[in-house]
């Protein structure tokens, strides 16, 4: 599909500068920029994402890190069993191995703590990080192909990735069995795809549906859309810990059940008759932060 690239984009001497960090940071900053021209849309300092960028980040990427680490990595010589016989490896982020949900969980416990601090409306800032994300994801998931990682069985479509023999994981690594011409399935690429129009729908509904939305609902929209195509992509990951004898693993009953949820709380809070209030907040470039009626007062508490 792609010839291989040099994961290294520059070494001297301790320092290296590699291309898995640079396009996660990117990916990261996209979302960000995003975020913030959606809340000083809605009348709020664009300053405060940048802000909270500070706090989301680093507990971000360590929940990730550890996610992937205990939970997703496949049991076995080459995952779990190395972690625990090399626990340097665990920190060793660069290498490879993050998992948004666990990004999720810790992130989105500093968010909500940000929030609090700072007496913020939590929804509309979780709507912002919401409508980033997809495309920060999208962006950061080609760090999978710099690595040669999150790819799924042999596959003979005509988009199918060349693997290196050291950077197969079993039963790939045996060249008796795969030769070095046997491609497999990008599934970076699929979850990049899925998550650029994510973005692209969520974007689009956020303006063309401005005043009929309310504070929570690209949240509860991203996790429909999300999760629901991670679901299905998990059926073709060859790195995970699967429940012996099924083809699931925690992604699935994760991914599910926010699916399922964030469906059901949309549904319910748009139904006729739902007492849930509009929270609603000035939009536009000339919005005033300020809250000109009670039902925009109480939005904003």
């Amino acid at each position: 599909m792609y010839p291989p690239v040099d994961p290294v984009i520059i070494a001297i001497g301790p320092l290296v500068l590699r291309w898995y960090g640079v396009l996660i940071m990117l990916g990261v900053l996209a979302a960000t920029l995003v975020a913030s021209q959606y809340v000083k849309r809605k009348g709020e300092n664009p300053d405060n994402v940048w802000d909270m960028l500070l706090w989301v980040l680093i507990p971000g990427l360590i929940g990730a890190r550890l996610y992937y680490v205990f939970i997703q990595s496949p049991r076995g010589p080459e995952g779990f069993d190395r972690y625990l016989q090399n626990p340097v490896e665990i920190i060793q982020i660069w290498e490879g191995g993050i998992h948004i949900f666990g990004g999720f969980i810790f992130g989105g416990l500093a968010l909500l703590l940000f929030a609090r601090v700072r007496k913020l409306p939590l929804l509309l800032y979780l709507d912002a990080t919401c409508l980033g994300l997809p495309l920060g994801q999208a962006i950061g998931r080609q760090a999978n192909f710099i690595n040669q990682e999150l790819y799924g069985p042999p596959t003979t479509l005509p988009w199918g990735l060349r693997i290196d023999p050291e950077h197969r994981i079993s039963p790939y690594n045996n060249l008796l069995a795969y030769p070095d011409d046997v491609r497999f399935h990008p599934l970076f690429l699929y979850e990049s795809l899925w998550n650029f129009s994510g973005f692209g729908l969520l974007f689009w509904i956020s303006r063309r549906f401005e005043d009929r939305l309310k504070m929570g609902d690209i949240f509860l929209l991203y996790l429909i859309w999300y999760p629901t195509g991670r679901f299905f992509i998990e059926f073709l990951r060859t790195d995970s810990w699967f429940f012996p004898g099924t083809p699931f693993n925690v992604v699935h009953l994760l991914a599910g059940a926010a699916a399922i949820t964030a469906a059901v709380v949309l549904f319910l809070r748009h139904r006729p008759g739902s007492n849930v209030q509009s929270e609603v907040l000035p939009t536009g470039p000339d919005a005033d932060s300020t809250p000109d009626t009670p039902e925009q007062e109480a939005a904003t508490s």
